[in-house]
């Protein structure tokens, strides 16, 4: 934040809020607008860390972390605590006790979802405790219109794009972060695992993912401590990769890209398998695809461009076999964001120099009608002496049956 000359971080994005808060949002951020959860981060790192919740949520933050300042807005759920009266007391009585327990005016009416001023005049007063007149936005999250608002509501605030900053601070994840991590990945091996049973002649596309997910969820079940919270899978069979349909026969690639989400944190990893064997184009194809990801594997260590990576990694991939690959990039981090796919990315414009931990997705991917989907990623976690890989299954072409 000092290099970028402000005082603070303002995010609006759900997801941030929870990364520098510890704690959920809250439901009313189901609509991804500014105003539902506000977390303030101070460049002065004597100053705590501050957030605008709704009357809902606060105490989860409160619990999460008892040193975020908290300010509230109310929502439109209508929640009270009866521990305030007598459980013996006269209902009526109790009820009055609570709800003048809230603070609330006579007449006080809650708004539809929740109100943007309110919680922008909440911001102004964590921001003028906080000594923040420059202050970073998460602009490439935040909606045009609430932009609009937030500059109308504070303007004596000083509003900078502080996007690079956030990506930059998220792109190095904490031992929590970490955890989170490498047990979806678990989940999602143990799920290729399950799917691989499944794999049979006739069987379809529906019924391999539907092992996939099951495989997966049966391991989170056995670490009760790291539930699973969310499951994405791109699982291709036959000749067409996009079709979302496909049928196990004779010769047919299998493809699997998955994910587990523990904690708001995805996993990525992609295999690989045939029933039966396939044509020689497929593995001549896959054979210069575990060329280029044999060539970028060692890469992922502190002090390399990942720029670098993907030139070296298309370069092998074309010398190996094919000389008109164009990836745009051969992976990309991980976090807690809304899709499975993070900057950085490892691509021929990347500015970004790969840092102890740093969680990235690296893959080799190949797609043809007529052909099918022919896929290596891997999660790689880069260690002070290098990769350490959080992926367990074995990465060859496969041949099942």
């Amino acid at each position: 934040m000092a290099a970028a000359g402000i005082d603070g971080l303002v995010l609006t994005q759900p997801e941030a809020f929870a990364w520098a808060t510890g704690a959920t949002p809250g439901v009313a951020a189901m609509w991804r607008r500014a105003g539902a959860a506000i977390a303030l981060v101070p460049a002065d790192p004597g100053r705590p860390i501050a957030a605008v919740a709704s009357d809902l949520f606060a105490p989860a933050v409160h619990a999460a972390d008892p040193t975020v300042v908290v300010r509230t807005h109310p929502i439109w759920v209508d929640a009270i605590d009866l521990d305030a009266g007598e459980p013996g007391a006269p209902t009526a009585d109790r009820l009055a006790r609570a709800y003048a327990a809230t603070g609330h005016p006579p007449g006080f009416v809650r708004p539809t979802t929740f109100e943007l001023g309110t919680a922008l005049a909440r911001l102004g007063e964590l921001l003028a405790g906080a000594g923040v007149r420059r202050a970073g936005l998460d602009l490439d999250f935040l909606p045009v219109v609430d932009h609009r608002a937030l500059c109308d509501a504070l303007p004596a605030i000083d509003w900078q794009d502080g996007s690079d900053v956030v990506r930059r601070l998220r792109m190095v994840k904490s031992a929590d972060e970490i955890a989170k991590l490498r047990a979806a990945c678990r989940f999602a091996d143990a799920g290729l695992l399950a799917m691989v049973g499944a794999v049979r002649e006739g069987a379809e596309r529906a019924d391999l993912a539907v092992a996939w997910r099951e495989g997966a969820a049966a391991a989170a079940r056995a670490e009760p401590d790291r539930p699973l919270t969310g499951a994405w899978e791109y699982v291709s069979v036959g000749p067409d990769p996009w079709s979302g349909r496909g049928t196990v026969v004779p010769g047919a690639l299998v493809k699997a890209d998955v994910g587990c989400l523990v904690g708001g944190y995805t996993s990525d990893g992609a295999r690989t398998f045939a029933w039966g064997a396939p044509e020689r184009a497929a593995v001549e194809i896959f054979a210069a695809l575990r060329a280029g990801f044999d060539v970028g594997l060692p890469m992922f260590r502190p002090g390399v461009r990942l720029a670098d990576i993907h030139a070296a990694v298309l370069a092998a991939v074309r010398a190996a076999g094919i000389p008109g690959y164009a990836r745009g990039h051969f992976g990309h981090g991980l976090g807690a964001g809304p899709g499975s796919e993070e900057w950085p990315f490892v691509a021929g414009d990347a500015d970004v120099t790969l840092e102890p931990g740093m969680v990235m997705a690296f893959e080799t991917p190949f797609y043809a009608r007529g052909l099918g989907a022919l896929m290596i990623e891997d999660m790689i976690l880069v260690g002070a002496d290098g990769p350490q890989v959080l992926s367990t299954t074995p990465r060859d072409l496969r041949i099942l049956g």
